[in-house]
Parts: C-alpha cells; structure tokens; sequence
C-alpha cells in the first residue's frame, strides 16, 4: 500500500522561525524565536489563540494527555498551562541559563529538564516544586523518557547517557560521530538517532550497540517522530533539505533497515516536527472494519440457516418481503429520525 502525503493547510503565525511543536489529540501548539506560542484546534482546523507568557526563544514544548502543557524557554522558566482554558497554573523558574530540554514522565508526577547552567532537574508535578538537582560535566540538550518511564537518556553534543529511574545512575553510553540533532524512543529498548548528517541510526539501549543505519535525506536531519499504526512502527523524518519521509520499519528485520512509505518536497528549510494523529477518524475505521466483518459473519450465519430451512413457502411473508424490498435506502434511514422528531414535538 502506497502512501501519500499533502499539503493540508499552512498558516504563518509567527514573525520569526520555529523551534519547537508539540502536539495532543486535539491541539498542535508552535514556539518560535519570536518569543511567542501558537495555538491551534486541529478539529476545527482553526488558529486558536497564542500564549505570551516567556521572554526568550521558546525552546521545549511537551503536553501530557488532554489537560496540560508544559513549555519551557530561554528565559529559564518552565511553565505549566492548562489546556481548558489555556492559562498559565504556575511558572517555575527552572534553569539559571536557558531550559534546553524538558520530558514529562508517563504517570504525569515527574519531569526532568537540563539546561546551559549544567544541571539535570527532577520537577514534582503534583506540587509544582523541585525534586532534585544533579550536576553534569557539560550542557546537555536533550532529554527524553521512555514509553515505559523506567529510564530515562540525556545528550551531550554527540553522546547518549542512558539512566535508570530507580538508581538514577548512568547504565551505558552511546557514541556518535556527530553531534546528535534528534532522538526518539522507538521501544522501551531500541533508540532511533539522528545527527549532523544524513543518516539515521538505531541502538540497542540494553548493549548501546548499532542495529542499523541507513541513509535517510542529502542533507543533515533535523528532527524525528515515531509512532505506531495498526502494528507498524512508523517513522517520520524531517531535514535541511526541505523532505519529510516516512518510513516503515519492521522490529524483526530491523537489520534490514526501514522501507520509504513516501517523501514530500516542502520546499522549506525544516527546523522541527511533529505528527499529529485524528485518532477519532482512525478509531471510526477500526468501528466501520469491525462493523463489516460482523456483517460479514451475520451474512454467513444467515446463509447457512437459509440452506438448512425446510422448503415450505407462506404467500403472506413472500409480499413482506416485495415490501421490504420497495422502501428505498433514504426512508430507511430517515424513518428513525422522523419518528424521534415526532416524539419530541408530542412530549412537547
């Protein structure tokens, strides 16, 4: 099955160019270096309003379910908004220099944030406090969990540090030739890497050994995204070069590397990616699926009563069924309706 990919809409919100986006089920919120957040309803397909909260380039942008956003920026504030009404609940002054990174852990408790003062902090969530503060060697600008929260990595310039939560001591390094643009958790034990160059790698977090690499764009790669379909694991990459790629990757043949599903030439200079999924619309494929194969079976059943039935014939059922046959599919369907309507207009 071929993909495709169109353009769906574009919309310049911003007075300067895009550092970070982060989406939920509903919202796909954009920071810029123009110091501002962008919000916008991808049900309504609607530009939602902007958050002025920062002064500096907004650099991490993460949601955690529907309810909240967490953003943080060059000012060294982190800031926690609500997603109903979009206020800000508290702002947190987090770093000395600028927030680089920040990740929420699964259960919505925790968050870890580094920034250019050389430190890795641990938030309480539930209190809106610090937790804890660990000194690095250097600045670090990624962090990230993974899908289970048992571990945690941080990046420094071309180096992967892998922790666990529960000891919060380093349990293998990975390497790079470059320094490391992106990074994504593709399960709780395989990590997809991308760095200056155009190509992306995937680790093994338990040996911190390469399963593969392959070559992804022309240009240096600027972020990732992974995200799961019907069972594939789907990888989506964005470059300098102006292409996003998606890419199938099958975990058992992962030494083979992943198959290009498509590309689309944006013809932009891409900073930053996310990928936002209408799970309403693919949840009411799974229901129409599910609906059609029970279709199926109740046809099936049917046939099989029908070739079993005694061969007796009654006249009064055979015009029923001319009956049946003569409503057209429009009456059917408006029938209910009208009936529902009826009902109202005589309760009333």
């Amino acid at each position: 099955q071929s993909w495709t990919v169109e353009p769906h809409f574009t919309h310049h919100a911003h007075s300067a160019s895009l550092s970070a986006i982060a989406v939920n089920n509903r919202y796909v919120v954009t920071g810029s270096r123009d110091e501002t957040i962008q919000i916008y309803d991808m049900k309504k397909k609607i530009e939602h309003g902007a958050l002025l909260q920062h002064n500096g380039t907004i650099t991490c942008l993460e949601f955690y379910g529907t309810a909240h956003l967490l953003s943080g920026a060059e000012d060294g504030l982190i800031c926690i908004w609500n997603t109903k009404r979009w206020e800000c609940l508290k702002s947190i002054k987090a770093h000395k220099g600028h927030v680089t990174s920040l990740s929420i852990h699964p259960s919505g408790k925790l968050a870890l944030s580094v920034g250019t003062d050389k430190t890795l902090r641990t938030w309480n969530l539930v209190e809106g406090r610090s937790a804890f503060i660990k000194n690095l060697k250097q600045n670090a600008h990624i962090i990230k969990w993974s899908p289970n929260g048992e571990k945690y990595v941080t990046v420094i310039a071309n180096k992967v540090d892998i922790y666990r939560l529960d000891t919060a001591a380093i349990t293998g390094t990975i390497t790079t030739e470059r320094r490391i643009s992106s990074l994504r958790f593709i399960t709780d034990s395989i990590l997809a890497i991308a760095g200056d160059d155009e190509i992306i790698r995937f680790y093994s977090c338990d040996s911190q050994k390469c399963l593969c690499e392959f070559k992804a764009h022309e240009n240096r790669i600027k972020d990732i995204y992974t995200f799961e379909r019907e069972g594939q694991h789907v990888i989506v990459t964005a470059s300098s070069d102006g292409y996003i790629k998606m890419w199938n990757l099958d975990l058992d043949k992962i030494k083979n590397g992943p198959s290009l599903l498509c590309e689309v030439n944006t013809k932009a200079r891409l900073t930053c990616l996310a990928v936002w999924l209408d799970q309403a619309s693919e949840m009411k494929e799974n229901t129409d699926k599910a609906a059609a194969s029970s279709q199926e079976k109740e046809d099936e059943k049917s046939s099989v009563i029908k070739k079993n039935k005694v061969p007796w014939t009654d006249s009064s059922d055979k015009t029923a069924k001319k009956k049946r046959k003569l409503i057209p599919e429009k009456q059917k369907l408006d029938s209910p309706l009208q009936k529902k309507k009826k009902k109202r207009n005589s309760s009333a």
